[in-house]
């Protein structure tokens, strides 16, 4: 380790390291109509592209906890920047180079995709392990930066293929692979610090399933990732194909407008935090979700449909860190496994929400805005597990 290197490095290679997850969040899903039209792939076979992205993540969460502990937080982020990197790579050439293009698209899926799900269970722990003095608002402005990521990803993304053609996406792709690359390099420089203090007992599997408040969370991170990600990844195909705008706008109006609002949410309790009651925040945040799939999906306009989008990313944008925070002040000692859990709960709903959209959307003739209008459940759910809180969650100060 670097010695001129504080935790304030960490913090840095942490935010970078969301924006990695950015990057595969969200520039894949730009290239999903590509997919379809340059490989003659349909929408049910992207829809597995998105459950197999999400599902080896949710196995990547579970599995991680049999040897995260065993090689170190450094040793196991340091790899998982190597798999995105190289997932990022191999998609350019895959596909190509295979007699069937889907095959190469799975495979280059699967590597990055667990490359992503490892740093989806290590950074929250990285973070919360570091010195600092509103663990809240900390891991709130950690997730910021995933949606920022995303803003930044969709804008040079749509610069990119403004100026040189969707056909160049390739050559972005080995662009983008040089994040993951460098900051896989900056974590082997910094700090990290231990997640469990040595006054506390670690639990177990069984010790953390037997408390009530627990799945609750658990359930939490099922319905933010499902209402998170059932737009999310959908927005952009959903404004080209739903609504007949031109991908340009597609891009700008739906993933980036979402991106925006989510990562304007995450930053307002970032600075706020501290006087904001995190509970009542995550539960208006859930009304105005219901509120947002209603307007995706009824509304006869296509403006308010793409509004629908952003006040979608605006009220999701607290739920996932917030659930995180809720858990760390309440569950004392849940340490890696609790962490784990939690993000595979999330990648559980990050699978769900979108598959469901597609699935449904593939029943009905590609009719994604009634996909999106099924899939108000998982708001809907989300809201009345806050409304559960209320009767056996205090939160400690």
């Amino acid at each position: 380790m670097n010695s001129k290197l504080s935790y304030t490095h960490t913090m840095y290679a942490s935010f970078i390291a969301y924006v990695v997850q950015a990057i595969g969040g969200s520039f894949i899903p730009l290239l999903f109509a590509t997919f379809t039209d340059t490989y003659g792939i349909s929408i049910s076979k992207i829809t597995f592209l998105v459950t197999l992205n999400f599902g080896l993540q949710l196995i990547v969460d579970l599995v991680s906890t049999t040897f995260i502990d065993r090689i170190g937080y450094k040793t196991s982020i340091v790899i998982a920047h190597i798999l995105s990197a190289l997932g990022f790579i191999l998609l350019t050439i895959l596909p190509n180079i295979l007699s069937d293009a889907f095959t190469g698209l799975l495979i280059s899926v699967m590597i990055y995709s667990i490359g992503g799900g490892l740093i989806e269970v290590l950074v929250s722990p990285i973070v919360e392990a570091c010195p600092t003095d509103n663990k809240q608002t900390a891991m709130s402005l950690l997730h910021s930066f995933y949606c920022w990521g995303c803003v930044g990803v969709i804008l040079i993304s749509t610069i990119f293929f403004s100026i040189f053609g969707i056909d160049s996406w390739k050559v972005l792709c080995i662009i983008w692979a040089i994040v993951p690359t460098l900051n896989g390099i900056f974590f082997t420089q910094v700090p990290i610090g231990d997640l469990v203090g040595s006054d506390e007992k670690t639990l177990s599997f069984k010790e953390l399933f037997a408390n009530k408040v627990f799945w609750i969370m658990l359930l939490l991170m099922v319905c933010a990732g499902a209402s998170e990600q059932a737009v999310s990844q959908w927005a952009s195909t959903f404004a080209e194909k739903g609504l007949g705008v031109s991908k340009t706008i597609g891009d700008l109006a739906g993933p980036m407008f979402f991106a925006i609002l989510m990562g304007t949410s995450r930053a307002i309790y970032a600075k706020f935090g501290d006087t904001l009651d995190l509970k009542k925040f995550m539960y208006l945040s859930g009304i105005l979700c219901v509120i947002s799939y209603l307007l995706i999906s009824l509304s006869p306009w296509e403006a308010l449909s793409l509004i629908g989008c952003g006040l979608c990313g605006l009220s999701v944008g607290i739920m996932w860190p917030g659930t995180i925070s809720l858990s760390k002040g309440i569950i004392k000692g849940g340490g890696t496994v609790m962490f784990a859990l939690l993000a595979l709960a999330g990648d559980v709903g990050c699978s769900g929400g979108p598959t469901f959209v597609g699935l449904i959307s593939g029943f009905f003739d590609d009719n994604l805005k009634l996909g999106i209008l099924m899939a108000i459940v998982f708001p809907l759910l989300l809201v009345v597990s806050l409304l559960s809180t209320k009767r056996i969650i205090t939160l400690k100060d």
